[in-house]
């Protein structure tokens, strides 16, 4: 059957709806990432300066083909960030952020 040039057909549209208590979004000032075999899980925190405790704020659990989806996209909009408003400093110098836990840092679960 032809086509008709009219009336092309219909892209498949995905409708997302966004609630406003997500929409205010979550400040985060490090991610810690563990996975399986099956699954990626990035953990959200807030660290407060001075403050013994630091709080996961929010769990994104992603399988392995999104993560690598999610990888590619960050690095591509990181670019687009630099080139618009230059190179992103990531030293850690000084009192320039917050101060990260060592590298072998394992955090535990707690529901």
């Amino acid at each position: 059957m032809a086509e008709d040039k009219k009336n092309p057909p219909q892209q498949n549209q995905l409708s997302i709806d966004l609630p406003e208590d997500i929409a205010e979004g979550v400040y985060s000032n490090l991610a810690i990432i563990t996975h399986s075999s099956s699954e990626f899980v990035v953990d959200f925190v807030r660290i407060v300066p001075n403050a013994p405790k630091a709080k996961v704020k929010s769990r994104v659990i992603l399988t392995p083909e999104h993560a690598k989806r999610l990888l590619a996209a960050l690095a591509d909009n990181v670019q687009k960030y630099e080139r618009q408003f230059g190179p992103i400093n990531n030293s850690n110098n000084g009192n320039n952020g917050p101060q990260f836990p060592p590298t072998s840092f394992t955090p535990t679960a707690q529901a």
